[in-house]
């Protein structure tokens, strides 16, 4: 057993229960920031995770490999819309934070200040000094600073010198890495050990202040008794089943996909429970330089382009693995056989699109039946961003772009081109090839209960004692990669229940 894992869900065939001041489900950021504050605060705490512990030495090169172990549904998770869009999720002790791409972003403040427009007493309920306070804490304890040159790669340099040549703002990624020697396996989990996902980091500090972590549970349902949450129930992965009482709360950081499944399956459906799901969806796009760029070296993503994201779209560069890489060059027949012989000269770099679309999220025999689908004027921003991606990539020197549009030029060469898939280009959700990345909104914090789950304290309606510390509570998507904020916002969610339990307990 390792340091971090007090009990491993495959080793318990019979039944099992236990008890804390606090159960939290899921490992990932959000849980392991509420872990850390309640453990470190004096109250017992017990995390339960449905994925299991990863090491570094077990971490594989291979995209698919690692899908297939450390991504819930082996990376085929699917929005079901017009269009599919796959989304990707972490099943791992520390969740998403093993896989993801290690980029951090503090909540920006024109965000903030839609939120608070939107629902005015939020300014109360999350106190911007107070967030940007605790976003300071997490920063400072994940490491987060700039990508070091060093460590960069071709694909990330080449991306900063297209924005430098088109004027618009970028700058190097900040990221959670200590150590960082630029193998580009960060999706794959890092086999250095160098990413300080929670796993490494938040959790190991709980652990050390007395928190316990379950792996391989998979929760249930929550059991409410008198109006109050008082244990969290399932089955662990050897077949026994699992029963953690909680003293003083339950707190649920399962994920905006997870989290109002959960919550539906314990009864607690009340008010927009699922609903209003928003998301971050992506468009990608190819370039082939003259020289060698190694897509599947360097920082796996080490370079943004900040200047577009007014109009809710932020270029990134996009590392991947040689297959994955290889799926994305053109041509078939001798074209393609030409092209993977020459792979090491092409480039991925995507953008991710801040949504307006709302979907909703419903569990199907214990799986996630997501609806999504995006608006026209999502749409547009789908095809300029495809454009923007083409004129990055000639203005950094390729020779050749690859949209991978129908109805938009095949090859692009020169910048009339680039400007024709904007202007013509399709509009129809089935023309292109996305996927969909941070989740957001499905159970959200507010002031009126016919438009929100939670209330101002963190607290379900329905359940007294039951807390929502994870995305599912975000009043809208961000724009940015939400890790940092998602982990500040559970840091506050955690100081307001250790808040309430001292007032329970006086």
């Amino acid at each position: 057993m390792s340091a971090l894992i007090h009990t491993d869900g495959r080793q318990v065939r019979q039944a099992l229960h236990a008890e804390a001041d606090v159960v939290i489900v899921g490992s990932g950021p959000a849980g392991a920031a509420v872990a850390r504050e309640c453990a470190r605060s004096g109250a017992t705490v017990v995390v339960l995770e449905e994925g299991h512990e990863a090491q570094p030495k077990d971490f594989v090169e291979s995209g698919l490999a690692s899908m297939a172990r450390l991504y819930r549904d082996l990376g085929t998770s699917l929005a079901f819309g017009p269009a599919p869009i796959p989304f990707l999720q972490g099943r791992a002790v520390g969740g998403t934070s093993v896989v993801n791409g290690a980029i951090n972003w503090r909540l920006p403040r024109d965000v903030y200040d839609g939120w608070v427009q939107r629902d005015g007493a939020l300014a109360e309920a999350l106190p911007y000094q107070a967030l940007a306070a605790a976003e300071e804490l997490v920063e400072t304890r994940l490491g987060v600073a700039p990508t070091e040159a060093a460590v960069a790669g071709p694909k990330n340099l080449l991306l900063a010198k297209g924005a430098e040549a088109l004027g618009l703002a970028h700058r190097p990624i900040r990221r959670n890495v200590r150590g960082c020697v630029g193998s580009g396996r960060c999706l794959q989990g890092c086999p250095h050990g160098a990413k300080l996902s929670v796993d490494r980091s938040f959790l190991l500090d709980a652990v050390a202040a007395g928190a316990r972590v379950f792996s391989g549970v998979t929760v249930e349902r929550v059991r409410v008794e008198g109006g109050r949450a008082v244990a969290a129930v399932g089955r662990a992965a050897g077949g026994g089943r699992v029963e953690v009482r909680a003293r003083r709360a339950v707190v649920l950081a399962a994920s905006a996909i997870q989290t109002p499944m959960l919550l539906r399956a314990s009864g607690l459906g009340r008010g927009p429970v699922g609903d209003g799901l928003m998301a971050h969806p992506g468009v990608s796009v190819t370039g082939r330089f003259t020289q060698a760029v190694h897509n599947h070296l360097g920082a796996t993503q080490g370079h943004e382009v900040t200047g577009l994201r007014h109009e809710g779209i932020k270029v990134e560069a996009l590392g991947f693995d040689v297959a994955l890489v290889a799926s994305r060059v053109p041509g078939v027949g001798r074209d393609l056989a030409r092209n993977v012989e020459r792979l090491s000269h092409f480039a991925v770099w995507g953008a991710a699109l801040k949504a307006e679309a709302q979907g909703r999220v419903r569990g199907v025999g214990g799986r996630a039946w997501v609806r999504y689908a995006l608006t026209p004027l999502d749409m547009k921003k789908a095809r300029r961003a495809t454009r923007v991606l083409a004129d990055l990539f000639l203005a950094a020197g390729a020779l050749e772009v690859y949209p991978g549009l129908p109805g938009a030029p095949e090859v692009v060469r020169d910048a009339q081109q680039a400007a024709a898939i904007e202007a013509g280009g399709p509009l129809d959700a089935r023309a292109y090839a996305m996927s969909m990345t941070h989740l957001f909104a499905t159970a959200r914090m507010g002031s009126d209960p016919a438009r929100s789950v939670v209330g101002l304290d963190f607290q379900l309606r329905e359940a007294r004692g039951l807390y929502l510390a994870d995305s599912s509570v975000f009043p809208a998507n961000t724009g940015v990669n939400p890790q940092v904020a998602i982990m500040a916002v559970a840091h506050l969610c955690a100081r307001g229940l250790l808040a309430e339990r001292l007032r329970a307990v006086a």
